[in-house]
């Protein structure tokens, strides 16, 4: 087998191998599961997630996880939690341990700290017979049959196994919650979803110039507004309200119709009509409209008021698209 095969055969017994193990786990979650998912849910405090080694790694993600869908994580490593760090832990809390073997030195000194001010103990372990499996309120088994390193030794398979539990659980209380769409974004303001879901026209237009002449408005003052607001639009707004639109299009498909300009005014040139969006309707509503008329700005009001111009290029720089 040349190098190249072989790259290609391990990292297929790789994903192979892990993905037996997860599909496995699905037939190990059961009622003790479910009661630790209720004791999280029902507990008026937070999850402290603590481990050793790769461990360690692992809960830092189902920290962030958790606390993305709305439930309040903290991470502490099990070695400074022996030398200090057990202060992070109050009388509320919930404690979930996450080992392979559950017989780790620092585990096995952990632990009875831990049961000793009271707090419930849930384990993510692949050994129910541990000492913190023997020890825990609750054990969430992550057990696999073999890693996928070739030498058994590496964690692997058992890290992605802790990783989906701890997704499983995540999921369950997000579940429970209710958790929705909408809060989903108050967690992630600065991602693009969470700009989907909370950006508005209003905040869109504000960025913007506000492009906008009379029906009577000359054809020469219409073309500097439409420079100058750098925008390829202007607004035809009579007594604060939207009666036309004039696009770059609209002046160059002039240009073709006539050589005389003399006497044109906005109202000759412009789109009666066009689309407009309300300034409180949600920025990706405004994307549809684009999406859906062809065209790349849109024009906003506020109660029927002219409040400004949404173009193609803010929802880009937004990540709307």
């Amino acid at each position: 087998m040349n190098k190249q095969n072989r790259i290609i055969s391990v990292a297929q017994n790789t994903i192979e191998t892990e993905s037996k193990a997860i599909a496995n786990l699905a037939h190990l979650v059961n009622e003790e599961f479910a009661g630790a998912v209720e004791c999280i849910y029902n507990s008026k405090g937070r999850v402290i997630i603590t481990g050793i080694g790769k461990s360690a790694i692992i809960a830092t993600k189902i920290v962030a996880t958790l606390n993305s869908t709305g439930t309040p994580a903290i991470f502490m490593h099990a070695a400074d939690a022996i030398h200090g760090d057990l202060g992070t832990v109050q009388e509320t809390d919930t404690v979930i341990c996450i080992s392979k073997s559950g017989n780790t030195p620092e585990i096995k000194v952990l632990v009875p700290l831990i049961k000793a001010i009271e707090n419930k103990l849930i384990a993510i372990t692949g050994n129910r017979e541990s000492f913190l499996g023997q020890q825990a309120d609750f054990v969430l088994n992550a057990f696999v049959e073999k890693e996928a390193c070739p030498n058994n030794l590496a964690p692997t398979t058992s890290t992605t196994a802790q990783l989906v539990i701890g997704d499983a659980l995540a999921m369950c209380l997000l579940d429970l919650r209710g958790f929705s769409s909408k809060d989903f974004a108050k967690f992630h303001p600065g991602g693009s979803l969470g700009k989907k879901l909370y950006l508005r026209v209003s905040n869109l237009t504000s960025l913007n110039e506000k492009p906008q002449v009379a029906p009577d408005t000359d054809l020469k003052k219409v073309i500097i507004e439409i420079s100058e607001k750098m925008l390829g639009v202007t607004a035809v707004v009579e007594n604060n309200t939207i009666v036309g639109i004039i696009t770059d299009g609209d002046l160059r498909r002039m240009l073709t119709k006539t050589n005389n300009f003399t006497g044109l005014t906005a109202k000759d040139i412009m789109t009666h009509n066009p689309k407009k969006i309300a300034n409180n309707a949600m920025a990706v509503e405004a994307m549809e409209m684009m999406d859906k008329y062809g065209i790349t700005q849109i024009l906003a009001e506020d109660k029927g008021r002219y409040s400004g111009v949404v173009h193609i290029h803010n929802l880009t720089k937004e990540g709307i698209i």
